[in-house]
């Protein structure tokens, strides 16, 4: 009986063979407003060709890990986040993170672990920074066998069927900020950031920035915006907590309501005000970036 891990593999290899050039996006678009915050292009629980089989179940079971993590991962979770709160649609929007055809490029280097890693690595940095895992414990944390790293590796890579090995999708990594347009980090204004998230952003996230229930149709029903600072949020070794990684999500996804709404400027200073607040410390920095310069915009990491 094959394992779950060769599965996986099995699916991400064979599903992505199965692309065709010129495949229209299989993605929700950016500019499209909150009201297709729960349509989803692939929802395994709803998938009529997933079988009963353990590998369907897994992908089904990655899902729903994918969508309420502190509730279906608890002692991976040290507070509110879920991975859908930052990949929006379930990694299926526009410039929202999307992780549609992904799978297909593991094992890549990564200049923050300073080595190649491996899909299920990659889900491992997610719980221990952005889901703040070593806010909970530091004794029993997530490893790439964890069951629930593998059944969320299950539906990524399920997301990949019909994508090409290899080749980057071409939706991937537009959420960034152009590089002519980012503001030198001491330039930034945290004062003009706070104005702005006051007037634009407290319908969703509070003026605490600790988030407001958002509704939506059962089973979405008690769906919340995700914390943004404070223990419930990511910590400060996260992608997130990088002022230009931020921006560049919040001036392609944010306001909810009126998505790019905000300047490639705006997006900035509301970035630098949100990496201002205090929020968890990752406890293991000293062992990133090993190899190369720490980046200007992560900072929460002491220079060297």
């Amino acid at each position: 009986m094959r394992s779950v891990g060769t599965l996986i593999l099995a699916i991400a290899v064979a599903g992505c063979a199965r692309a065709r050039p010129g495949d229209r996006s299989p993605l929700i678009r950016a500019t499209t407003t909150m009201v297709t915050a729960w349509q989803l292009p692939l929802n395994p629980l709803e998938d009529k060709s997933l079988d009963q089989s353990p590998l369907a179940e897994q992908i089904r079971w990655g899902y729903q890990l994918f969508t309420a993590t502190p509730k279906y991962a608890p002692q991976f979770v040290g507070g509110g986040m879920a991975c859908a709160n930052c990949h929006l649609n379930a990694g299926q929007r526009e410039r929202a993170l999307p992780l549609v055809g992904v799978a297909g490029m593991f094992p890549e280097y990564n200049a923050r672990a300073a080595r190649l890693i491996t899909l299920a690595d990659r889900v491992v940095d997610c719980f221990l920074r952005s889901e703040n895992a070593t806010g909970r414990s530091v004794d029993d944390l997530p490893t790439p066998t964890s069951k629930e790293v593998l059944a969320l590796s299950a539906y990524i890579s399920w997301l990949a069927k019909g994508q090409t090995v290899g080749q980057n999708p071409d939706w991937r990594g537009k959420n960034t900020i152009a590089t002519a347009q980012l503001l030198p980090i001491d330039k930034l204004d945290r004062v003009r950031g706070e104005a702005i998230f006051k007037e634009q952003c407290t319908q969703c996230h509070g003026e605490d920035g600790q988030g407001k229930p958002i509704g939506g149709p059962v089973p979405h029903s008690e769906k919340k915006a995700g914390p943004l600072w404070g223990d419930g949020s990511w910590n400060d070794g996260a992608g997130a907590s990088r002022v230009y990684t931020l921006a560049g999500i919040i001036r392609y996804t944010m306001p909810y309501l009126n998505p790019g709404g905000l300047s490639d400027e705006d997006a900035q200073h509301v970035a630098a005000f949100i990496t201002g607040q205090p929020r968890p410390a990752f406890p293991f920095k000293e062992h990133d970036y090993s190899k190369s310069k720490v980046p200007v915009d992560a900072v929460y990491y002491p220079k060297r």
